[in-house]
């Protein structure tokens, strides 16, 4: 692997860092500061909300700017500056409101990263994207690992630990090459013609509802997982195991793509979540959810990894940046308002235990519609979904 590309790799590992530190472990920072499942929902479902109004904005900037590196720059710098305000209160409304400013930057840090970095790969077709976004799964299994120690103890350093790992992301931003904008008009024109493609609305729709029961197990399992009685460090195994779960698919992504249409493959990871979301609702000791954690292996990284090298083959040049950022839009923000903020409703009514199996459900619901949908259109001779 080359230099350039090394960075590349580092630097998904070090943005994954600070997304094991701050998706992990601000559920249970509110928590620990005695905030009701209702009031966390409603905060981890606000700041996607917000977060669906700046990607977007930073997906047209991407596209438009002079280079994408400089747009990636100051969501960096945003998200590392705004997360050090955290600690300063632990009122409901102050944390409502830097959570939102946090998200407005950080949420659209990863479909940016992808934009550049697919347009880079693009350069060198022997490099599988699924190697370089590795970095991200390493980065994430040893910061949940380490930090889930530090967190039994001081949960609260986790805004500096977040901010440092941002410095260091920018660091090893300045050794990327220049992407260039496309001075386009990314949200209008032809970009809309993505909504009549058929194949890309059976994809993002699949995505988006499997996405919302994600939604639920990012904002409440941490708590969930404590309620039956782990700690914050036995936290961090769990999400060690489904980190390194993803190893698999990211090592041969090349190779399943080019003999599985990606219409099943989204399909398998649909039904994996529900089997995953059963066996959560169905275990009461901590130990036995932690093998249950490999599913996340089949779930959120083929999920990621195949809607991104979809839109990256499919989406024409000008857009792909707005098209990464679209993907980022519905997966981190929509999908995330409504697993979070419906599943802190649903929590406080029935309890974590039934909501996941609910997800059961409607994960299973999903595999049923759309694999009859691919079948139909199978025996109709039509332009199938899984074509490549």
């Amino acid at each position: 692997m080359s230099t350039r590309l090394a960075a590349f790799f580092l630097f998904y590992a070090v943005i994954y860092m600070g997304n094991a530190v701050y998706g992990t472990f601000l559920p249970v920072y509110l928590s620990h500061e005695q905030f009701s499942q209702e009031q966390i929902g409603v905060m981890l479902s606000l700041g996607p909300l917000v977060a669906m109004i700046g990607q977007p904005i930073w997906g047209a900037f991407g596209d438009k700017a002079r280079t994408k590196n400089m747009v990636l720059m100051a969501l960096l710098i945003g998200s590392g500056a705004s997360i050090l305000f955290f600690p300063l209160s632990n009122t409901f409304m102050f944390l409502l409101l830097m959570i939102c400013v946090f998200t407005f930057f950080q949420t659209s840090i990863f479909a940016l990263s992808d934009a550049i970095t697919l347009e880079e790969l693009d350069r060198h077709p022997k490099v599988s994207f699924g190697w370089i976004r590795l970095g991200g799964t390493i980065g994430f299994a040893i910061m949940s690992l380490v930090f889930g120690h530090i967190a039994k103890d001081h949960i609260g350093s986790m805004f500096p630990v977040y901010a440092g790992a941002m410095v260091v992301a920018l660091l090893l931003l300045w050794q990327f090459p220049a992407a260039a904008g496309r001075q386009a008009n990314a949200l209008g024109g032809k970009f809309r013609e993505l909504f009549t493609n058929k194949k890309f609305m059976f994809y993002m729709s699949l995505n988006f509802i499997v996405q919302i029961t994600l939604g639920y197990y990012y904002a409440f399992f941490p708590i969930y997982f404590k309620e039956v009685g782990g700690d914050s460090s036995l936290l961090g195994w769990s999400m060690v195991i489904s980190s390194l779960s993803e190893l698999p698919f990211l090592l041969f992504s090349g190779w399943i793509f080019k003999r599985v249409s990606m219409s099943v493959i989204l399909l398998v990871a649909a039904f994996a979540s529900a089997v995953r979301w059963f066996l959560f609702s169905q275990f009461e000791n901590p130990y036995w959810m932690l093998p249950v954690q490999v599913l996340h292996g089949v779930i959120f990284i083929v999920l990621a990894v195949t809607l991104a090298t979809f839109i990256n083959r499919e989406v024409p040049p000008a857009w792909k940046a707005s098209g990464q950022t679209l993907n980022g839009l519905l997966s981190l923000g929509a999908a995330r308002i409504i697993g979070s903020f419906l599943g802190g409703i649903l929590s406080a009514a029935y309890g974590m235990r039934q909501v996941f199996l609910y997800s059961s459900w409607v994960s299973m619901g999903s595999v049923v519609l759309f694999g009859l949908l691919l079948i139909w259109q199978r025996k109709r001779g039509a332009e199938a979904f899984s074509a490549e």
